[in-house]
């Protein structure tokens, strides 16, 4: 049995008092997560991809369908204490996710609350801090490091909860170039070396290079979904519900339609460059290059 399965699910934001409509935002998703991968679920805003990362940790209850979590009914709320410290969050601002003065006391807040005896909190929480690069900074003031250090710690504050899984929910959307690559770093980390599952929420592409799949979501639905080769090979598509391709993809698919024959599965940029190479380099004959 996967680890997290989501059956027909639908959620619907009720009407507003001030005169709002109900707004329809999942509608009959269905997908899973294996212990140990890496997901990766994409989609433009207003896709629906944001409402589905809380309803994987019981932050929402479905209107309609089935979320199950290690065997658990996710609508039932006698299992959501369980299912909040098997799937931790960790959301776009960290400001949102820091509540105490000092680093070492945020990321121990959690455990605390879980009755974590204290000698097993100081070991978590120096492990955290570690694991994300910010042991050194362990008594200092949150409010004083940048975004992408607060977001590293909002990261230890939740694996300090020993989850088996955690949602990231476009974790990088407020940072800039290098917080987003050392957040990713961190990401790809804690499922190759701590072996925790991931869900990573995202409208970057170049974030979900290296996942193991990817699900495109648009107005609410499962749009197309795969392996990363087999969803970014699929440009014209993904294009027409609004997504391009990664940069490496777009830059082989332009050559493609230049009648250059490269592989649209050449995903990252190293594997981009040799497809171009190798087929630039047929392209040239033994007297040109003498040339």
């Amino acid at each position: 049995m996967p680890f997290i399965t989501v059956e027909n699910l639908e959620y619907a934001y009720p009407a507003h008092e001030d005169g709002g409509e109900a707004f329809t935002a999942l509608r009959g998703v269905s997908l899973s997560v294996e212990e140990g991968e890496f997901v990766a679920v994409l989609g433009h805003n207003g896709s629906g991809k944001s409402t589905l990362a809380r309803c994987l940790n019981a932050t929402l209850t479905p209107t309609a369908g089935r979320v199950s979590v290690g065997g658990l009914d996710a609508s039932d709320e006698a299992n959501t204490f369980e299912i909040r410290r098997l799937v931790g969050m960790v959301f776009q601002n960290p400001d949102n996710q820091i509540v105490a003065s000092v680093v070492e006391e945020d990321v121990a807040f959690a455990p605390e609350n879980l009755g974590v005896p204290p000698p097993e909190i100081r070991r978590r929480v120096d492990a955290a801090l570690r694991t994300v690069g910010m042991y050194e900074y362990r008594e200092h003031a949150p409010h004083l490091l940048s975004g992408g250090q607060k977001q590293r710690v909002a990261i230890a504050g939740v694996l300090a909860m020993a989850p088996r899984c955690i949602v990231f929910d476009e974790p990088t959307a407020m940072l800039d170039p290098r917080g987003r690559e050392d957040v990713i770093g961190i990401i790809r980390k804690l499922r190759d070396e701590n072996g925790v599952t991931i869900v990573l929420i995202t409208h970057h592409m170049d974030e979900t290079l290296g996942c193991d799949r990817v699900y495109v979501m648009n107005g609410g639905k499962i749009e197309v979904s795969g392996t990363p080769s087999e969803v970014f090979t699929q440009v014209e598509r993904l294009r027409s519900i609004g997504i391009d391709a990664p940069e490496t993809v777009s830059l082989l698919y332009g050559l493609r339609l230049a009648g250059v024959d490269v592989p649209l599965s050449a995903l990252t940029p190293d594997e981009c460059a040799a497809a171009v190479a190798d087929a630039y380099g047929k392209r040239v004959s033994p007297a040109d290059s003498a040339d």
